[in-house]
Order: C-alpha cells, then sequence, then structure tokens
C-alpha cells in the first residue's frame, strides 16, 4: 500500500467526465496516487458541467478533484486546458491560482528544446460550432450508451464469466463516419502543429488514445492524444524524453478496491457546485 510513486516528468489526463455514471473516478484517483508528476496538464472536459447534477457526484468524484488540488497545493504546475463539456471556464483563460493555470491552449517547452502544442480539440468539432444543443442531446446518448453498456459488462462478467465489452468502441470502429473523423481530426491537428512548427501536438476530446508521427508536404509531426477516463481509462506520460501511453489494467483494480471507498457524499457534490459559483462570482 507504500508503494514508491512513479516519478512522471508531465503528464496529461483528458476527457475525465466527472458527474457522469461513465467516468471510471475510482480507477483514476488509484492512478493518480500512484505517481508524482512535475507537470500536470488536464486537457479538457474533466468536468462535465454540461451533464453536472449535485444529486450525481459520488465521494469518488470528489476525491479526483482533491488530489488534484492536493498537487496544487504542493506547488506543482498544472495546467487546466478548457475542453467543450466545461466550456463554462473559458471566461476564466488566464486566471491563475497558485500553480493552477486555466488556459484554452499552451505550448510547453520540454527539457530537450523542443515544443508540445496542447489544446483539447473541439475546435474542429463542426456539430459543436453551429449547433450546441444537438452536441449536448448528443453527449446525454452516449453517456445512456455507457450506463448500458456497464449493465452488460456486469452480466458479462459476474454471471456468464466473460470479457468485457465496450459498445461505443465497437460503434466507431466499425462506422466509416466516425473513422472518417478521427483520420480527419488527427490529420488536421497535424497539419496546423507542422505549419506552427511545432514538435508535438497534443489533444483530447475524441476519446481515441494515440501516438503516431503524421506527414504532409511541409514536414511531419508527432500526434498524441491522452484518450480518457470513460471508455479507455487512459493518459498521456512524458519521461526522460520519450513519451508513451499509461492503460489503467484489471490487474490494478486488487490494490484499488482496497483504498477507494464506493460510497456517495452529497455534501462533496454541494460544496462542488459552491466551487462553480464562486468561478462566476470571479468574473470581471
Amino acid at each position: 500500500m507504500n508503494k514508491q510513486k512513479r516519478k512522471i516528468d508531465i503528464v496529461v489526463i483528458s476527457d475525465v467526465h466527472l458527474g457522469t455514471y461513465g467516468c471510471h473516478a475510482k480507477e483514476l484517483v488509484h492512478y493518480l496516487k500512484s505517481i508524482k508528476p512535475k507537470v500536470v496538464v488536464l486537457n479538457g472536459d474533466i468536468v462535465d458541467i454540461w451533464q453536472f447534477s449535485k444529486s450525481y457526484w459520488p465521494k469518488s468524484h470528489m476525491k479526483v478533484i482533491k488530489q488534484l488540488m492536493n498537487w496544487v497545493g504542493k506547488g506543482i504546475k498544472t495546467y487546466y486546458v478548457t475542453g467543450n463539456h466545461d466550456e463554462m471556464l473559458r471566461k476564466f483563460e488566464g486566471l491563475k491560482m497558485g500553480s493552477l493555470q486555466i488556459v484554452n491552449k499552451v505550448v510547453l517547452q520540454l527539457p530537450d528544446g523542443k515544443k508540445a502544442w496542447v489544446f483539447h480539440g473541439d475546435v474542429f468539432d463542426v456539430t459543436m460550432q453551429h449547433s450546441k444543443w444537438l452536441a449536448k442531446l448528443g453527449a446525454i446518448g452516449y453517456d445512456t450508451l455507457i450506463v448500458i453498456n456497464k449493465l452488460v459488462n456486469f452480466i458479462s462478467e459476474r454471471i456468464l464469466k466473460k470479457g468485457k465489452l465496450s459498445f461505443a468502441q465497437k460503434i466507431k470502429s466499425s462506422v466509416k463516419t466516425a473513422v472518417s473523423f478521427i483520420n480527419s481530426f488527427e490529420q488536421t491537428s497535424a497539419d496546423i502543429g507542422i505549419s506552427n512548427k511545432f514538435d508535438y501536438v497534443i489533444c483530447g476530446h475524441i476519446h481515441h488514445p494515440e501516438i503516431r508521427t503524421i506527414s504532409n508536404s511541409e514536414g511531419q509531426i508527432t500526434y498524441l492524444n491522452s484518450g480518457d477516463w470513460v471508455e479507455n481509462l487512459s493518459a498521456l506520460e512524458f519521461v526522460n524524453g520519450e513519451w508513451s501511453i499509461f492503460r489503467f489494467k484489471e490487474s490494478d483494480k486488487v490494490e484499488m478496491n482496497k483504498n477507494v471507498e464506493e460510497e456517495d457524499d452529497l455534501n462533496d457534490a454541494q460544496l462542488f457546485e459552491n466551487m462553480l459559483m464562486d468561478f462566476n462570482l470571479m468574473k470581471q
């Protein structure tokens, strides 16, 4: 239980969607407590303000917030990059609270002199730009799909003794338009990064963890995506000059279940709601 924490130069986490049924907060808390980062990048949709309700805010969700604030309290440089599901924070761009800074995008200067351009990625989402209500409706449908998926997996694992299924991943991999969107998203991100002479472009948003080199007529760049904590339970780690994808494994759950409580705490939900109200009061 007192296992030594892994030292990480930079950790990038996105699409946690705290406040929704699909969020794997207990697993994330276990991961956060297992590492010791120098720089933390929260790349959008950490809290799902679109669907936030104080009627659903489990204790594990508040523990994620507390762990992140614990890092800030220790002076660990933390960037909160805004996403579409936490877009209300965009009006606070540039706000600094200790070692925490709210940004819409950020360029990280790496120890070897290379530059990493970090942004959430919803800027490329035409649906978001032109029909926000439709995007929100889609988010509700996605969350419902995740709840159904959890029920099916419970039956599959506990009763049928079979493995897990991911409805959302199967839909994405089987629908040509979804695959085309992901490919277009990655290429567009890379093209802009190359034109701006960045070495890396780091996104979230599409729930698709990835590290790959993308080229065009102007050059090439390393595209990275941190994935999510709804389907993939993944993060990006930069250690000793190299990027890698962390994926939470089934074997990690043994220790996790000993340390993370499952009970709800509605007082924590009220506390977080008050935090959001405080942000609004801070607006000039």
